[in-house]
């Protein structure tokens, strides 16, 4: 059974709502935020399939300004470094911590792996005060390839100097899951408000509405190991 739990980041770990409130000013309609974060995953993912590569942070940014194209509006510095620098101030979902704790108490390792760069990482899981509750603070910039590609995940393996197989990735994101077992890893699927599996992928051993849920599956499916 995995022996290491990584934990990705936004929506998963942080809520990212936190942002509404600057949507709203901006946009005048906070569900905008959900189009932003979307088109950056969108062109996250163009970057890995076409091998081009460009940070998150910079994916972000680009994602942000084509949102405002798309709805005509003009946005100043301020209104870009209010959005993109409180992602770095995100709190918590509200099931964190107790998941952490339970998952920490069973003995498992804790990890988190993000596309964001290890500086913005840091930063989030310091400001969150998780991260004392991590043993390593993963990225993906540090093999230049975003997830769900696979080098990310063989990565968080070779750092935390675990087989692939001892990986168990915990995600509220499809894309997420789908590349980490195709990667060769366990995955645990956080079926926050709105997030689905996809059906053209098999499903992980592990599906919980929140993270509560997918602490208590994780650890019967260890006693089950």
């Amino acid at each position: 059974m995995p022996k290491a739990c990584v934990f990705d980041v936004n929506e998963t770990l942080l809520d990212l709502s936190a942002l509404d409130p600057h949507f709203e000013r901006v946009f005048g309609d906070a569900a905008v935020r959900q189009e932003w974060f979307n088109q950056m995953i969108q062109s996250a993912l163009v970057s890995t399939v076409t091998g081009a590569y460009s940070d998150f942070g910079s994916v972000g940014a680009a994602a942000l300004g084509m949102t405002a194209e798309r709805h005509s509006v003009e946005l100043s510095d301020e209104d870009r470094q209010q959005i993109l620098g409180t992602v770095q101030e995100l709190p918590p979902h509200p099931d964190v911590r107790e998941c952490l704790e339970r998952l920490q108490g069973a003995g498992l390792r804790l990890a988190t792996l993000t596309n964001s760069t290890r500086q913005v990482a840091e930063n989030q899981m310091e400001n969150s005060r998780l991260r004392e509750y991590f043993e390593q603070v993963l990225s993906a910039d540090s093999v230049q390839r975003l997830k769900p590609a696979p080098e990310p995940y063989r990565m968080a393996a070779e750092s935390l100097k675990e087989e692939l197989a001892n990986i168990r990735l915990i995600a509220a994101h499809a894309w997420d899951v789908a590349g980490a077992l195709r990667a060769g890893c366990a995955a645990a699927f956080v079926a926050r408000p709105g997030k689905v599996l996809d059906p053209l992928v098999e499903s992980p051993d592990v599906v919980g509405a929140d993270l509560r849920e997918v602490a208590k599956r994780i650890l019967e499916a260890e006693k089950e190991g």
